[in-house]
């Protein structure tokens, strides 16, 4: 299969939110001359990236801006990127072209710059309706500038927009979780994105909390929020269709994310992205000046090449996150009938306790899928067992 998605990473943040373990540069809250040329610098030297990577010779018909915080690229920068991408790859005429934006770093001029630019789909990091948790995890806005970013999505005519939320945040109570459910289905987005909080190492949370620990909440305090989520947003006729996220209309779901989640190929440029192109899996260097070095050096790719073990376990780990699951059609055809075979032996004491379904879908095939809440909210367990056996 050849790649038509590609992800671009832009590093730049107002300041680092406390949870946060992505590769970023901080540029502060205000932005002065000596910010706008680091930001240029980075923008040229993704140029040059993209020039030096070989084209499939197929049109991309998804692109992600991730970060980071791409809203506080320009609109000039953003089309220049995207003129790049044109020029090397070709881009569909029916491409998904994504971007994330924070509250309280656009305006409608340059809203509107960026959807004239190309792009059409729009994911806002809200995280949390609560001011006090705002704050504790470092985020640089307000309730107050969501409110205010999404009447810009309004006046700018944005229909495809995601809203992002974090459960499982420091302080967070069940009656708050509730509270940001219900205030993100009143903005009425058409997706919302639910994430559960991962302490990771080397962050601000890590130095502060541990996983299960007041004041982050208890594991079984968190285990209600999935559930909550799910029978909020499901009740409120939001399509669950995979782990962490929900659509008004399956129209609309995140066709770069699936992706991801169906184990496709893709490109990735800038500081700290992944790319899986070939069967091969690359991640740039993750430092701003190593990052620079690299592409000045022409963008050495030294790709870890990924074993059929690893690429069936692959397959499984990410499509189970779908809540359509795994087609084993699919799977039989690539990887054999015994792998098959061994894989529903495996899963068969949790299709015993109702975590694992196999449904008939379409044309006689069979799809493997965790039920729904309760075989997603412990698909670490059932993804365990699976990699622990040698399939």
């Amino acid at each position: 299969m050849l790649p038509t998605a590609a992800y671009i990473h832009i590093p730049f943040c107002r300041r680092r939110c406390f949870y946060c373990d992505f590769p970023v540069f901080v540029v502060g809250d205000r932005h002065n001359g000596a910010t706008s040329g680091n930001i240029q610098l980075y923008v040229d030297r993704l140029g040059k990236e993209i020039a030096a990577q070989v084209s499939y010779d197929r049109p991309l018909e998804t692109i992600f801006f991730g970060g980071g915080t791409p809203s506080l690229l320009t609109v000039a920068q953003l089309g220049q990127i995207l003129d790049w991408l044109a020029a090397k790859f070709g881009i569909a005429s029916h491409a998904e072209i994504s971007m994330e934006i924070d509250p309280g770093t656009f305006d409608l001029a340059q809203l509107q710059g960026y959807l004239q630019a190309g792009v059409n789909r729009v994911s806002i990091g809200v995280q949390a309706f609560q001011d006090n948790l705002l704050q504790l995890c470092g985020r640089s806005h307000t309730v107050s500038d969501i409110y205010h970013a999404v009447e810009l999505l309004h006046q700018g005519d944005v229909t495809n927009w995601s809203l992002d939320l974090i459960s499982g945040l420091p302080q967070q109570t069940i009656a708050d979780w509730e509270a940001s459910l219900e205030s993100a289905i009143a903005l009425n987005p058409m997706h919302i994105a639910c994430y559960d909080l991962v302490v990771e190492v080397q962050t601000p949370f890590a130095k502060q909390y541990q996983p299960g620990q007041t004041p982050l909440p208890s594991d079984e305090a968190t285990a209600q929020m999935f559930r909550l989520a799910q029978q909020t947003l499901t009740g409120a006729r939001y399509h669950h269709y995979e782990i962490s996220s929900y659509v008004r209309n399956i129209d609309y779901q995140c066709r770069h994310n699936l992706t991801y989640w169906r184990n496709q190929p893709y490109y990735a440029f800038g500081m700290g992205a992944a790319s899986y192109l070939e069967g091969y899996r690359f991640t740039r260097p993750r430092k701003t000046q190593e990052y620079y070095q690299w592409v000045a050096d022409g963008c050495d790719w030294q790709e870890v090449v990924t074993s059929v073990e690893d690429r069936f376990l692959e397959t499984f780990m990410l499509g189970l996150r779908l809540t359509q699951g795994v087609s084993l059609r699919s799977i039989f055809a690539e990887f054999g009938v015994e792998r098959v075979d061994n894989l529903l032996k495996c899963v068969q004491r949790y299709q015993q306790q109702g975590w694992v379904e196999i449904d008939s879908i379409e044309h006689g095939d069979r799809h493997l899928r965790l039920s729904d809440p309760e075989g997603l909210l412990f698909s670490n367990v059932v993804l365990t067992e699976i990699f622990s056996q040698e399939l």
